[in-house]
C-alpha cells in the first residue's frame, strides 16, 4: 500500500527511473525538483546519498540553501517503488506566495491517473498542521485540470487565479479557517 516515506537511498534505482520519467513527459514541464537533483547522483551511489542527506537536512533552517525556505520532502512510495514526492514548506516568502505555495506534489507520469496525488495531498495535511501551518497555499497550473481536482477534492478553497497560477487555501485541520 502506498505511503510517505522519508527520502532513502535504498529507493536510488526507482527514483532515478522515475526522474528519467519526469524528463521525458512531454505533457507537463519538468518539476522543479527533477532540475535540482545535484548531476553527480545521478551517476554515482555515494553522491546519491550525500543527495537524500541533503534533502533531509532541509528540514531545518540549518539545512537550507541560499533563498530557500525549510521545508520537509517525502516520497510516495508502494514498497521500493517510487510513485512521487511531495515538499511540505515551513513559512511562505512574498515569491512562494506567487509561485510555490506551502506544498507542492509530482506523481511520475507512470502512476498518475490511479489517485495518487489525491491521497498525498490529504496525508501531507496533518504533517503540515504539525509544523504549525493552519491553511496551506496550494497552487496549480491554470490548465492543469487533474492538480486542480486533487485540491479542490481535499477541501481546498480558491483565493484567485493569477497570470500563471489558480490558488487556493487548503484547511490543514477538520474545521480550519483563515490564512497563514
Amino acid at each position: 500500500m502506498p505511503g510517505f516515506i522519508d527520502p532513502a537511498s535504498e529507493l536510488r534505482e526507482s527514483f532515478l527511473a522515475g526522474v528519467a520519467e519526469f524528463r521525458s513527459d512531454r505533457d507537463y514541464p519538468v518539476p522543479w525538483f527533477v532540475k535540482d537533483v545535484d548531476p553527480q547522483a545521478l551517476e554515482d551511489s555515494r553522491a546519491f546519498e550525500a543527495y537524500v542527506a541533503r534533502v533531509l537536512g532541509e528540514r531545518t533552517q540549518d539545512g537550507v540553501r541560499s533563498g530557500f525556505v525549510p521545508m520537509t520532502t517525502l516520497w510516495w512510495a508502494d514498497g521500493d517503488q517510487f510513485l512521487g514526492r511531495l515538499a511540505i514548506r515551513h513559512q511562505l516568502t512574498p515569491e512562494l506566495m506567487e509561485l510555490g505555495g506551502h506544498i507542492g506534489y509530482d506523481v511520475r507520469p507512470s502512476a498518475r491517473r490511479r489517485g495518487h496525488a489525491t491521497a498525498m495531498l490529504a496525508a501531507a495535511l496533518p504533517i503540515a498542521l504539525k509544523l504549525g501551518i493552519s491553511q496551506a497555499l496550494v497552487m496549480c497550473d491554470l490548465t492543469n485540470a487533474a492538480s486542480r481536482r486533487v485540491i479542490e477534492t481535499n477541501g481546498g478553497q480558491l483565493l484567485d487565479v493569477t497570470a500563471r497560477k489558480r490558488r487556493y487555501w487548503v484547511p490543514t485541520a477538520e474545521g480550519s479557517t483563515g490564512s497563514d
